[in-house]
Protein backbone atom coordinates (compact mmCIF):
# COMPACT_ATOMS: atom_id res chain seq x y z
CA UNK A 1 0.00 0.00 0.00
CA UNK A 2 1.82 3.55 -0.58
CA UNK A 3 2.07 6.27 1.73
CA UNK A 4 -1.24 7.95 -0.09
CA UNK A 5 -3.39 5.03 0.19
CA UNK A 6 -2.16 5.17 4.33
CA UNK A 7 -2.69 8.81 4.80
CA UNK A 8 -6.60 7.94 2.73
CA UNK A 9 -7.18 5.14 5.00
CA UNK A 10 -6.02 6.45 8.59
CA UNK A 11 -8.31 10.01 7.25
CA UNK A 12 -11.01 7.87 6.70
CA UNK A 13 -10.85 5.76 10.42
CA UNK A 14 -10.32 9.34 11.95
CA UNK A 15 -12.90 10.64 10.06
CA UNK A 16 -15.42 7.44 11.13
CA UNK A 17 -14.20 7.33 14.78
CA UNK A 18 -15.39 11.38 15.18
CA UNK A 19 -18.74 10.23 13.83
CA UNK A 20 -19.05 7.90 16.57
CA UNK A 21 -17.70 10.70 19.33
CA UNK A 22 -20.67 13.00 18.03
CA UNK A 23 -23.10 10.46 17.60
CA UNK A 24 -22.21 9.57 21.61
CA UNK A 25 -22.25 13.10 22.25
CA UNK A 26 -25.84 13.39 20.69
CA UNK A 27 -27.29 10.93 22.57
CA UNK A 28 -25.91 12.72 25.84
CA UNK A 29 -27.38 16.11 24.85
CA UNK A 30 -29.61 16.13 21.85
CA UNK A 31 -32.54 17.55 23.78
CA UNK A 32 -35.12 14.85 22.58
CA UNK A 33 -35.10 11.20 22.08
CA UNK A 34 -35.94 11.63 18.29
CA UNK A 35 -33.63 13.76 17.56
CA UNK A 36 -30.89 12.12 19.50
CA UNK A 37 -32.08 8.91 17.67
CA UNK A 38 -31.92 10.49 14.25
CA UNK A 39 -28.40 11.92 14.69
CA UNK A 40 -26.90 8.96 15.76
CA UNK A 41 -27.95 7.11 12.98
CA UNK A 42 -27.31 9.08 10.50
CA UNK A 43 -23.76 9.53 12.31
CA UNK A 44 -22.86 5.84 12.03
CA UNK A 45 -24.18 5.04 8.35
CA UNK A 46 -23.83 8.08 6.76
CA UNK A 47 -20.73 9.77 7.98
CA UNK A 48 -19.36 11.66 5.66
CA UNK A 49 -22.78 13.78 5.25
CA UNK A 50 -23.79 13.63 8.37
CA UNK A 51 -20.95 14.56 10.16
CA UNK A 52 -20.51 18.59 8.79
CA UNK A 53 -24.24 18.68 9.29
CA UNK A 54 -23.75 17.77 12.98
CA UNK A 55 -20.93 20.24 13.63
CA UNK A 56 -23.11 22.75 12.57
CA UNK A 57 -26.34 22.52 13.32
CA UNK A 58 -26.29 19.73 15.91
CA UNK A 59 -25.42 21.51 18.75
CA UNK A 60 -27.94 23.81 20.87
CA UNK A 61 -26.23 25.26 23.24
CA UNK A 62 -23.78 28.54 23.15
CA UNK A 63 -20.24 27.85 24.11
CA UNK A 64 -17.72 30.16 25.26
CA UNK A 65 -20.49 32.60 25.59
CA UNK A 66 -21.38 31.14 28.76
CA UNK A 67 -17.73 32.05 30.27
CA UNK A 68 -18.13 35.11 29.43
CA UNK A 69 -21.70 36.16 30.78
CA UNK A 70 -20.63 34.60 34.60
CA UNK A 71 -17.98 37.79 33.77
CA UNK A 72 -20.40 40.02 32.77
CA UNK A 73 -23.07 38.90 35.31
CA UNK A 74 -20.92 40.10 38.10
CA UNK A 75 -20.94 43.54 37.00
CA UNK A 76 -23.99 43.26 36.10
CA UNK A 77 -24.66 42.89 39.84
CA UNK A 78 -22.81 45.28 40.99
CA UNK A 79 -24.50 47.94 38.68
CA UNK A 80 -27.91 46.60 40.00
CA UNK A 81 -26.09 47.08 43.60
CA UNK A 82 -25.39 50.32 42.98
CA UNK A 83 -28.91 51.49 41.25
CA UNK A 84 -31.13 49.12 44.03
CA UNK A 85 -31.84 52.39 46.13
CA UNK A 86 -32.93 54.29 42.69
CA UNK A 87 -34.82 50.96 41.15
CA UNK A 88 -36.44 50.07 44.63
CA UNK A 89 -40.03 52.16 44.36
CA UNK A 90 -40.03 50.06 41.38
CA UNK A 91 -39.08 47.00 41.99
CA UNK A 92 -42.45 44.47 41.36
CA UNK A 93 -41.88 41.42 43.47
CA UNK A 94 -43.91 37.98 43.97
CA UNK A 95 -47.77 38.79 43.72
CA UNK A 96 -51.52 37.37 42.96
CA UNK A 97 -52.06 40.29 40.69
CA UNK A 98 -49.22 39.03 38.10
CA UNK A 99 -48.64 35.25 38.13
CA UNK A 100 -46.85 35.54 34.67
CA UNK A 101 -44.32 37.61 36.25
CA UNK A 102 -43.91 35.45 38.95
CA UNK A 103 -43.45 31.86 36.83
CA UNK A 104 -40.72 34.23 34.78
CA UNK A 105 -39.12 35.75 37.86
CA UNK A 106 -36.09 32.78 38.11
CA UNK A 107 -36.20 33.02 33.93
CA UNK A 108 -35.26 36.44 33.66
CA UNK A 109 -31.80 38.01 34.97
CA UNK A 110 -33.77 41.64 35.20
CA UNK A 111 -36.54 42.16 37.41
CA UNK A 112 -39.82 43.62 36.45
CA UNK A 113 -40.19 47.03 36.87
CA UNK A 114 -43.43 49.56 37.37
CA UNK A 115 -43.34 53.07 36.76
CA UNK A 116 -42.62 52.75 32.97
CA UNK A 117 -44.24 54.04 29.52
CA UNK A 118 -44.22 52.11 26.73
CA UNK A 119 -45.21 53.51 23.11
CA UNK A 120 -46.93 50.99 20.14
CA UNK A 121 -44.57 51.94 16.63
CA UNK A 122 -46.88 50.42 13.86
CA UNK A 123 -44.42 49.59 10.90
CA UNK A 124 -41.32 51.22 9.25
CA UNK A 125 -42.44 54.44 8.85
CA UNK A 126 -43.67 55.28 12.46
CA UNK A 127 -40.64 52.89 13.95
CA UNK A 128 -37.79 54.86 12.42
CA UNK A 129 -39.34 58.24 12.90
CA UNK A 130 -39.19 57.73 16.40
CA UNK A 131 -35.66 55.99 16.54
CA UNK A 132 -34.09 58.79 14.40
CA UNK A 133 -35.37 61.28 16.28
CA UNK A 134 -34.97 59.96 19.73
CA UNK A 135 -30.83 59.51 18.70
CA UNK A 136 -30.79 63.36 17.32
CA UNK A 137 -31.60 63.71 21.02
CA UNK A 138 -28.39 61.95 22.72
CA UNK A 139 -26.09 64.24 24.70
CA UNK A 140 -24.20 61.00 26.65
CA UNK A 141 -24.01 57.45 24.98
CA UNK A 142 -26.25 55.42 22.23
CA UNK A 143 -26.49 52.06 22.13
CA UNK A 144 -27.66 50.33 18.88
CA UNK A 145 -27.98 46.62 18.33
CA UNK A 146 -29.34 44.98 15.18
CA UNK A 147 -29.43 41.42 13.32
CA UNK A 148 -29.26 42.78 9.71
CA UNK A 149 -28.23 46.59 8.92
CA UNK A 150 -28.03 47.34 5.17
CA UNK A 151 -26.15 49.60 3.38
CA UNK A 152 -28.65 51.60 1.82
CA UNK A 153 -30.60 54.89 1.96
CA UNK A 154 -32.43 53.99 5.66
CA UNK A 155 -28.62 52.77 6.45
CA UNK A 156 -27.08 56.51 5.29
CA UNK A 157 -29.18 58.33 7.50
CA UNK A 158 -28.87 56.04 10.38
CA UNK A 159 -24.87 57.06 8.94
CA UNK A 160 -25.34 60.47 9.25
CA UNK A 161 -26.72 61.03 12.93
CA UNK A 162 -24.33 58.32 14.34
CA UNK A 163 -21.39 59.87 13.04
CA UNK A 164 -22.50 63.54 14.27
CA UNK A 165 -23.51 62.32 17.33
CA UNK A 166 -19.78 60.53 17.92
CA UNK A 167 -18.03 63.48 16.47
CA UNK A 168 -19.89 65.82 19.21
CA UNK A 169 -18.36 63.68 21.73
CA UNK A 170 -21.05 61.00 22.31
CA UNK A 171 -20.32 57.56 22.80
CA UNK A 172 -21.62 55.13 20.33
CA UNK A 173 -21.72 51.22 20.29
CA UNK A 174 -22.98 49.43 17.02
CA UNK A 175 -23.27 45.74 17.56
CA UNK A 176 -24.62 43.62 14.45
CA UNK A 177 -24.58 40.12 13.98
CA UNK A 178 -21.93 38.50 11.66
CA UNK A 179 -24.04 36.09 9.69
CA UNK A 180 -27.18 38.13 9.36
CA UNK A 181 -25.24 41.56 8.11
CA UNK A 182 -22.39 39.24 6.95
CA UNK A 183 -20.55 42.07 4.85
CA UNK A 184 -21.47 45.00 6.34
CA UNK A 185 -17.76 45.29 7.81
CA UNK A 186 -16.95 46.33 3.92
CA UNK A 187 -19.23 48.43 3.26
CA UNK A 188 -18.84 52.47 3.32
CA UNK A 189 -21.50 52.52 6.00
CA UNK A 190 -19.28 50.70 7.91
CA UNK A 191 -16.10 52.82 7.15
CA UNK A 192 -17.93 55.77 7.59
CA UNK A 193 -19.15 54.87 10.88
CA UNK A 194 -15.55 53.68 12.32
CA UNK A 195 -13.60 56.80 10.63
CA UNK A 196 -16.03 59.11 12.56
CA UNK A 197 -15.40 57.57 15.92
CA UNK A 198 -18.50 55.11 16.36
CA UNK A 199 -17.35 51.81 17.84
CA UNK A 200 -18.60 48.72 15.78
CA UNK A 201 -18.55 45.40 16.80
CA UNK A 202 -19.55 42.01 14.89
CA UNK A 203 -21.41 39.75 17.27
CA UNK A 204 -19.03 36.73 16.71
CA UNK A 205 -20.86 33.32 17.48
CA UNK A 206 -17.62 31.79 15.70
CA UNK A 207 -15.50 33.39 17.72
CA UNK A 208 -13.23 30.66 20.66
CA UNK A 209 -11.42 27.22 19.81
CA UNK A 210 -14.46 25.55 20.15
CA UNK A 211 -16.75 27.45 18.42
CA UNK A 212 -15.48 27.22 15.03
CA UNK A 213 -18.65 25.49 13.50
CA UNK A 214 -21.06 26.46 15.53
CA UNK A 215 -22.82 28.63 12.91
CA UNK A 216 -26.48 27.76 13.51
CA UNK A 217 -26.77 30.89 16.25
CA UNK A 218 -28.12 34.11 15.65
CA UNK A 219 -27.94 37.42 17.75
CA UNK A 220 -31.12 38.16 16.46
CA UNK A 221 -31.81 40.81 18.81
CA UNK A 222 -32.65 44.86 17.52
CA UNK A 223 -32.25 47.47 20.28
CA UNK A 224 -31.60 50.77 19.99
CA UNK A 225 -30.83 52.82 24.24
CA UNK A 226 -30.35 56.79 24.32
CA UNK A 227 -28.82 57.88 27.81
CA UNK A 228 -30.24 54.98 29.36
CA UNK A 229 -33.55 57.03 29.36
CA UNK A 230 -35.05 55.49 25.89
CA UNK A 231 -35.08 52.56 24.53
CA UNK A 232 -36.80 51.08 21.31
CA UNK A 233 -37.25 46.99 20.78
CA UNK A 234 -38.97 45.05 17.64
CA UNK A 235 -38.83 43.56 15.22
CA UNK A 236 -37.24 45.86 12.58
CA UNK A 237 -34.02 45.92 11.07
CA UNK A 238 -32.09 48.37 9.32
CA UNK A 239 -33.00 48.72 5.58
CA UNK A 240 -35.18 49.89 3.15
CA UNK A 241 -37.33 47.00 3.06
CA UNK A 242 -38.47 47.54 6.54
CA UNK A 243 -39.81 50.54 4.93
CA UNK A 244 -41.80 48.54 2.36
CA UNK A 245 -39.89 49.66 -0.46
CA UNK A 246 -38.33 46.57 -1.88
CA UNK A 247 -40.58 45.91 -4.58
CA UNK A 248 -40.30 41.95 -4.46
CA UNK A 249 -41.52 42.04 -0.33
CA UNK A 250 -43.84 44.98 -1.12
CA UNK A 251 -45.49 46.53 2.03
CA UNK A 252 -43.48 45.21 5.26
CA UNK A 253 -45.90 44.53 8.12
CA UNK A 254 -43.87 45.13 11.64
CA UNK A 255 -44.43 46.25 14.72
CA UNK A 256 -42.07 47.90 17.51
CA UNK A 257 -41.97 50.00 20.79
CA UNK A 258 -40.55 52.63 22.27
CA UNK A 259 -39.89 52.52 26.29
CA UNK A 260 -39.11 54.61 29.24
CA UNK A 261 -38.62 54.07 32.81
CA UNK A 262 -36.99 51.90 34.74
CA UNK A 263 -37.12 48.62 31.99
CA UNK A 264 -34.54 50.47 30.09
CA UNK A 265 -32.15 49.19 32.02
CA UNK A 266 -32.98 45.67 31.84
CA UNK A 267 -32.72 46.25 27.75
CA UNK A 268 -29.26 47.73 28.38
CA UNK A 269 -28.12 44.88 30.46
CA UNK A 270 -28.78 42.65 27.68
CA UNK A 271 -26.83 44.70 25.33
CA UNK A 272 -24.01 45.16 27.83
CA UNK A 273 -23.94 41.31 28.02
CA UNK A 274 -23.56 41.42 23.88
CA UNK A 275 -20.90 43.64 23.59
CA UNK A 276 -18.78 41.95 26.35
CA UNK A 277 -18.87 38.57 24.12
CA UNK A 278 -17.96 41.05 20.40
CA UNK A 279 -14.98 42.59 21.80
CA UNK A 280 -14.06 41.14 25.28
CA UNK A 281 -14.26 44.56 26.95
CA UNK A 282 -16.84 45.95 29.47
CA UNK A 283 -19.44 48.79 28.41
CA UNK A 284 -18.00 51.69 29.06
CA UNK A 285 -20.74 53.79 29.67
CA UNK A 286 -22.10 56.07 33.07
CA UNK A 287 -25.41 54.13 33.51
CA UNK A 288 -28.66 56.28 34.16
CA UNK A 289 -28.78 55.42 38.19
CA UNK A 290 -32.03 57.10 39.03
CA UNK A 291 -34.25 56.43 36.20
CA UNK A 292 -37.37 58.67 36.59
CA UNK A 293 -41.32 57.38 36.37
CA UNK A 294 -42.48 58.11 33.24
CA UNK A 295 -45.64 56.18 33.27
CA UNK A 296 -48.20 53.43 34.58
CA UNK A 297 -46.57 50.56 32.51
CA UNK A 298 -45.58 47.32 34.55
CA UNK A 299 -42.45 45.67 32.18
CA UNK A 300 -40.04 42.71 31.77
CA UNK A 301 -37.25 42.63 29.89
CA UNK A 302 -37.19 39.34 28.86
CA UNK A 303 -33.50 38.72 27.46
CA UNK A 304 -33.27 34.49 26.21
CA UNK A 305 -30.50 33.25 24.95
CA UNK A 306 -28.76 29.76 23.79
CA UNK A 307 -26.29 29.96 26.50
CA UNK A 308 -28.73 29.06 29.16
CA UNK A 309 -29.44 25.81 31.19
CA UNK A 310 -32.99 26.30 30.28
CA UNK A 311 -34.91 27.07 26.74
CA UNK A 312 -35.79 30.06 28.03
CA UNK A 313 -38.01 31.78 25.30
CA UNK A 314 -39.48 28.43 25.19
CA UNK A 315 -40.73 28.35 28.10
CA UNK A 316 -41.67 31.60 28.47
CA UNK A 317 -43.78 31.01 25.16
CA UNK A 318 -45.21 28.18 27.30
CA UNK A 319 -45.92 29.85 30.02
CA UNK A 320 -47.91 32.51 28.61
CA UNK A 321 -49.95 30.15 27.15
CA UNK A 322 -50.84 28.21 30.12
CA UNK A 323 -51.70 31.02 32.01
CA UNK A 324 -54.08 32.68 28.92
CA UNK A 325 -57.63 31.98 30.84
CA UNK A 326 -60.00 33.39 28.05
CA UNK A 327 -57.49 34.77 25.04
CA UNK A 328 -54.09 33.93 23.64
CA UNK A 329 -53.52 35.99 20.28
CA UNK A 330 -49.89 35.48 18.51
CA UNK A 331 -48.45 37.16 15.96
CA UNK A 332 -45.53 35.97 14.13
CA UNK A 333 -43.63 35.48 10.35
CA UNK A 334 -41.94 32.01 11.80
CA UNK A 335 -44.61 29.59 13.02
CA UNK A 336 -42.29 26.50 13.48
CA UNK A 337 -43.27 25.29 16.95
CA UNK A 338 -42.23 21.94 19.30
CA UNK A 339 -44.42 19.48 20.51
CA UNK A 340 -44.50 21.18 23.76
CA UNK A 341 -46.21 24.19 22.74
CA UNK A 342 -48.80 22.35 20.24
CA UNK A 343 -49.82 20.48 22.83
CA UNK A 344 -50.57 23.67 25.23
CA UNK A 345 -51.99 25.30 21.77
CA UNK A 346 -54.55 22.49 21.88
CA UNK A 347 -55.16 22.39 25.38
CA UNK A 348 -56.04 26.07 25.87
CA UNK A 349 -58.02 26.26 22.74
CA UNK A 350 -60.13 22.79 24.02
CA UNK A 351 -60.62 24.92 27.44
CA UNK A 352 -62.30 27.40 25.69
CA UNK A 353 -59.38 29.81 25.56
CA UNK A 354 -59.64 32.39 22.23
CA UNK A 355 -56.33 31.00 20.45
CA UNK A 356 -55.32 33.07 17.38
CA UNK A 357 -52.50 32.85 15.48
CA UNK A 358 -51.42 35.01 12.97
CA UNK A 359 -48.48 34.12 10.16
CA UNK A 360 -47.65 35.40 6.60
CA UNK A 361 -49.83 34.34 3.76
CA UNK A 362 -46.16 33.93 2.03
CA UNK A 363 -43.40 33.23 4.24
CA UNK A 364 -40.22 33.47 4.04
CA UNK A 365 -39.17 30.24 1.91
CA UNK A 366 -40.61 27.51 1.15
CA UNK A 367 -39.69 25.42 3.71
CA UNK A 368 -41.04 27.25 6.33
CA UNK A 369 -44.36 27.78 4.22
CA UNK A 370 -44.46 24.15 4.19
CA UNK A 371 -44.06 23.42 8.08
CA UNK A 372 -46.43 25.79 8.96
CA UNK A 373 -49.12 24.08 7.32
CA UNK A 374 -48.23 20.92 8.55
CA UNK A 375 -48.70 22.32 12.23
CA UNK A 376 -51.86 24.27 11.57
CA UNK A 377 -53.33 20.64 10.08
CA UNK A 378 -52.62 19.56 14.02
CA UNK A 379 -54.08 22.89 15.50
CA UNK A 380 -57.62 23.26 13.70
CA UNK A 381 -59.43 20.55 15.29
CA UNK A 382 -59.07 21.31 18.73
CA UNK A 383 -60.31 24.64 17.95
CA UNK A 384 -57.26 27.03 17.26
CA UNK A 385 -58.09 29.74 15.06
CA UNK A 386 -54.90 30.36 12.14
CA UNK A 387 -55.24 33.36 10.61
CA UNK A 388 -52.92 33.73 7.26
CA UNK A 389 -51.91 37.59 6.65
CA UNK A 390 -52.12 39.18 2.68
CA UNK A 391 -51.74 42.45 3.07
CA UNK A 392 -47.72 42.12 2.59
CA UNK A 393 -45.11 40.61 4.48
CA UNK A 394 -45.73 40.14 8.31
CA UNK A 395 -42.83 40.06 10.09
CA UNK A 396 -43.99 41.12 13.65
CA UNK A 397 -43.45 39.21 16.58
CA UNK A 398 -46.71 40.00 19.25
CA UNK A 399 -48.45 38.51 21.87
CA UNK A 400 -51.21 39.13 23.63
CA UNK A 401 -52.63 37.35 26.67
CA UNK A 402 -56.09 38.17 28.43
CA UNK A 403 -56.50 41.74 28.47
CA UNK A 404 -53.14 41.77 31.17
CA UNK A 405 -50.09 41.11 28.94
CA UNK A 406 -48.83 42.27 25.89
CA UNK A 407 -45.30 40.88 24.40
CA UNK A 408 -43.27 42.51 21.80
CA UNK A 409 -39.89 41.76 20.95
CA UNK A 410 -37.54 39.81 18.35
CA UNK A 411 -38.65 36.31 19.44
CA UNK A 412 -40.47 34.28 16.70
CA UNK A 413 -42.89 31.47 17.49
CA UNK A 414 -40.27 28.50 16.41
CA UNK A 415 -37.55 26.60 17.33
CA UNK A 416 -34.93 28.84 16.49
CA UNK A 417 -35.98 31.38 18.38
CA UNK A 418 -36.72 29.16 21.46
CA UNK A 419 -33.28 27.56 21.45
CA UNK A 420 -30.71 28.79 19.09
CA UNK A 421 -31.07 32.87 19.01
CA UNK A 422 -30.21 35.66 21.07
CA UNK A 423 -33.77 37.35 21.39
CA UNK A 424 -35.31 40.27 23.57
CA UNK A 425 -39.07 40.22 24.53
CA UNK A 426 -40.89 43.23 25.97
CA UNK A 427 -43.24 41.24 28.54
CA UNK A 428 -45.65 44.65 29.16
CA UNK A 429 -48.75 44.77 31.65
CA UNK A 430 -51.00 47.78 31.06
CA UNK A 431 -54.44 47.13 30.06
CA UNK A 432 -54.27 50.20 28.02
CA UNK A 433 -51.49 48.97 25.83
CA UNK A 434 -53.41 45.92 25.62
CA UNK A 435 -56.01 47.75 24.34
CA UNK A 436 -53.62 49.22 21.80
CA UNK A 437 -52.40 45.53 21.06
CA UNK A 438 -56.16 44.12 20.23
CA UNK A 439 -56.78 46.80 17.63
CA UNK A 440 -53.93 46.66 15.95
CA UNK A 441 -54.22 42.65 15.75
CA UNK A 442 -58.00 42.92 14.84
CA UNK A 443 -56.99 45.25 11.98
CA UNK A 444 -54.56 42.69 10.87
CA UNK A 445 -56.91 39.76 11.33
CA UNK A 446 -59.39 42.06 9.04
CA UNK A 447 -56.43 41.53 6.56
CA UNK A 448 -55.74 37.57 6.92
CA UNK A 449 -57.56 34.56 5.61
CA UNK A 450 -58.69 32.43 7.98
CA UNK A 451 -57.54 28.72 7.08
CA UNK A 452 -60.92 26.53 7.56
CA UNK A 453 -60.12 22.20 7.75
CA UNK A 454 -62.06 21.65 4.58
CA UNK A 455 -59.37 24.18 2.90
CA UNK A 456 -56.13 21.69 4.47
CA UNK A 457 -58.63 18.44 3.45
CA UNK A 458 -58.64 19.44 -0.28
CA UNK A 459 -54.72 19.86 -0.40
CA UNK A 460 -53.44 17.00 -3.02
CA UNK A 461 -51.61 14.15 -1.51
CA UNK A 462 -47.89 15.01 -2.86
CA UNK A 463 -48.38 18.58 -1.04
CA UNK A 464 -49.64 17.05 2.57
CA UNK A 465 -46.23 14.15 1.79
CA UNK A 466 -44.19 17.76 0.96
CA UNK A 467 -45.15 19.40 4.66
CA UNK A 468 -44.39 16.06 6.36
CA UNK A 469 -41.02 15.82 5.16
CA UNK A 470 -41.13 19.82 6.00
CA UNK A 471 -41.77 19.18 9.50
CA UNK A 472 -38.54 17.06 9.69
CA UNK A 473 -36.60 20.51 9.11
CA UNK A 474 -38.58 21.68 11.60
CA UNK A 475 -35.38 21.71 14.69
CA UNK A 476 -32.77 24.16 12.21
CA UNK A 477 -35.51 25.83 10.49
Amino acid sequence: MSLYSQVIAALAVLFYLTAVFCAVDAIIRVRTAQGAIAWALSLLTIPYLALPCYLIFGRNKFAGYLEQRREIAHETRELLQRTHNALDDYLIGYSDELPLYNSLYNLSRTPATSGNRIELLVNGQATFKSILDGLETATDYILIEFYIIRDDNLGARFTRILSQKAQQGVRVHLLYDEIGSRNFHRTRMCKQLLKTGVEVAAFNTTQGRRNRFQLNFRNHRKIVVVDGKQAWVGGHNIGDEYLGLNKRRGFWRDTHARLEGPAVLGVELAFATDWRWATRKPLEIQHQLEPPRCGNSDVLVFASDPASTLEEAGLMFHQVIVEARYRIWIASPYFVPDRGIISALQLAALRGVDVRLIIPDEPDGPLVGLANWAFTRELLPAGVKLYRYQGGFMHQKVLLMDNKVAGIGTANFDNRSFRLNFEITLLVHDEHFCVEIEEMLEDDIAHSHRVTPEEIADKPLWFTFATGVARLFSPIL
